[in-house]
Order: C-alpha cells, then sequence, then structure tokens
C-alpha cells in the first residue's frame, strides 16, 4: 500500500480481496479502501480496475493473473512469478498486443545506481564485465516455515533460490545480459523442508563473464552482496532487503587510481530501489500500451535460470539455456518432477 499511495495521485485503490473475507475487510478498513471481496472474478465486475497486483502464496499466483488477464486487466504480481517455466507460459499465452500485460516484482532494478550501471555496461563505459559475486546470505529459522506452504516444491516452488535470492539472480541478469551456462549445487543441511536451505552456482554469460552465486537461509548475519569488476573498476552493493546510492561502492582500477566514484559514473541522482519506483515506470506503461520491464522474456528470464540452477544440482552436470524447455521436466517444476495439482493440465496445454 505505501508504493499505491506515494504515486502522486497516479492510482486510487478501488478494492482488495482475500479468501478469508474478514481479513480482506480489516484491510481495506485499515488503509481506507471502499470495497472488500473474497472472490476475484466478482471483483472484477463490479470495480473493473486498471491493475491488479497479486500478493499471494506462489501456488494461487497462475489462477489469480489469468484470470485478471482475461478481464482485460493488467496485473503485477509478487516473486516468484509463478511455481514453473510452463506455469508461466502458460500465463503469457493470455497476455495480448498493447496490453493486458503481468509484470512481476523486480523492485532492485529500479534503483538508480543500478540503472547507472546497467548504461556504462551497454556502452562499455567500465570495459566488458569480468567477474561477478550474487550472494544472498540470509537468516529464516524453524518457526518461518511453519506457514504450510513454505518449503514445499508444490505451493513454494523451491528454496532460498526460488524465494529469497530470486531477487539479486534477476539483478545480476539484469545488468549482464544472457547466460550461457551453470553449473550448480544444492544441499539441505538445517532446515526441515522438502526443498533446498542453501544453493551454490557458477555462472557463465554470453559476455565471458563468470558469476559465482549463493543462495542460502541460513546465514545468521544477513547480507545481500553483489560485486561486478571491469577493467577499469569494481563496482559492489552491499544491503539487505533494499537500497540506495550510499549502498554502492565504486573503486577505480590501479590505473585510475586519482578518480572519483563520480569519474567512474555513480550517479547523482538518488533513486532507490524500491516497490514505489517499480509502480511508476509500469504505471507508465499502462498508460502507453507498452509492455513493462520485468515482464514476457524479460521477466522469464531469472526463472529459466533458477530452472537450469536446479537441474544442474540434481544432474551434476552444467545447464544451458536450450535444455530447459518443453519435454525437460525441470520445465514443468523446479523439483523435476510434474506438479501433482497441475500436470493434467500442463499435458494438455503442450499437446
Amino acid at each position: 500500500m505505501p508504493a499505491v499511495n506515494t504515486q502522486g495521485g497516479a492510482t486510487q485503490v478501488v478494492a482488495a480481496v482475500d479468501v478469508d473475507f474478514e481479513r480482506a475487510r480489516a484491510f481495506a478498513a485499515r488503509w481506507r479502501i471502499p470495497a472488500a471481496f473474497e472472490d476475484v472474478g466478482r471483483m472484477l465486475k463490479e470495480t473493473a480496475p486498471d491493475l491488479a497486483i497479486v500478493c499471494t502464496p506462489p501456488g494461487a499466483h497462475r489462477e489469480a493473473i489469468v484470470t485478471c488477464l482475461n478481464a482485460g486487466v493488467w496485473v503485477w504480481c509478487e516473486k516468484p512469478p509463478t511455481l514453473s517455466l510452463a506455469e508461466y507460459d502458460e500465463i503469457a499465452a493470455h497476455e495480448r498486443e498493447g496490453g493486458p500485460y503481468v509484470a512481476y516484482v523486480f523492485q532492485h532494478r529500479f534503483g538508480s545506481a543500478a540503472r547507472a550501471l546497467r548504461e556504462h555496461i551497454r556502452t562499455g563505459r567500465l570495459g566488458r564485465p569480468l567477474i561477478g559475486i550474487c550472494h544472498t546470505l540470509w537468516y529464516r529459522g524453524d518457526s518461518y516455515y511453519q506457514v504450510p506452504w513454505r518449503g514445499k516444491w508444490s505451493t513454494e516452488g523451491g528454496g532460498p533460490s526460488m524465494g529469497h535470492g530470486i531477487h539479486q539472480m534477476d539483478l545480476m541478469l539484469a545488468l549482464l545480459g544472457e547466460w550461457t551456462e551453470v553449473r550448480a549445487a544444492t544441499a539441505t543441511l538445517a532446515r526441515d523442508v522438502e526443498t533446498e536451505d542453501v544453493s551454490m552456482a557458477i555462472v557463465r554469460f554470453a559476455s565471458g563473464a563468470m558469476v559465482s552465486m549463493v543462495n542460502t537461509v541460513l546465514s545468521p548475519r544477513e547480507t545481500s552482496y553483489l560485486r561486478f569488476d571491469f577493467p577499469e573498476a569494481t563496482v559492489e552493493l552491499t544491503h539487505l532487503y533494499g537500497y540506495d546510492n550510499t549502498n554502492w561502492t565504486w573503486t577505480p582500477a590501479p590505473h585510475r587510481v586519482q578518480d572519483t566514484p563520480a569519474d567512474l559514473g555513480a550517479p547523482e541522482q538518488n533513486d532507490a530501489s524500491s516497490h514505489t519506483a517499480q509502480l511508476r515506470h509500469l504505471i507508465d506503461a499502462l498508460r502507453s500500451g507498452r509492455r513493462p520491464e520485468a515482464s514476457g522474456d524479460d521477466g522469464r528470464r531469472v526463472l529459466a535460470f533458477i530452472a537450469a540452477l536446479y537441474q544442474s544440482a540434481s544432474s551434476g552436470a552444467p545447464v544451458t539455456p536450450d535444455l530447459i524447455a518443453p519435454g525437460n521436466p525441470f520445465y514443468y517444476s523446479m523439483s523435476g518432477a510434474p506438479l501433482p495439482s497441475t500436470s493434467a493440465e500442463r499435458e494438455e496445454s503442450h499437446v
């Protein structure tokens, strides 16, 4: 709600929906929303919104998104986008040219420092990227997994690679572009879950860059850390759940030791990464009828990467993007096995 309410009058919330009507009504009362519903279809008919924000558990994303798209309503959905690539592609078939489109919440792309660095990579200002680090070292105790849908392939889609590190990995991919190979390992070391509680990977990119990745929920000192080494500089981001320019460090190479961060391209404008920033971009796209960022192939990239990570960890072999396609079990489930509740639908949709 804070992100919606800080759009300078560009948005007005017309309804809240929850399968628990009393909870929907309490939420609506708290935020002074005029209507509350327990059914998405009824809400769409009675209020006709332009945009729906889906923040259900992952297992409920597909049905809510498809219902909204079929009603001509744009969607902004929380991560992870879907439980599988098969679900993602099924949803995409309900989009239409010019909208409605569905975008996914990857707010770390939208801070001013990330935007500046992406432009520098595009133009080669710091030289081509060489080495990267992408670490999501978070902590979630046993009580976190008492929520019934967490820690299960069929309802959460995966472990910290899917539900936590996805933000850092999406930012890494948005900056460095297409990946060409992943070699990974996963383990369940401490939590009583079906999924992993730690993953590690080595990733190659089309640019030639190599990146090390760690995703875990077992780190008492939590941090999110990204590092990019170029011939001209090292650029680092250290934060936890969000950043502004003060969380970035721009270090010149020895032959440029006199250069300041500004000389290297650190931005003067200081926009924090936030839902507010991404929603502003999404509203602009909606008004112009163009596909927003973190949508379509741009939103799919990180999900395909995670599927490859899980396949590599399962097989012990490197995985390339072309392998993550219909016919591959990891296309239908991050565990490599079809999800029982939707496998028939997936089978029918790919006949």
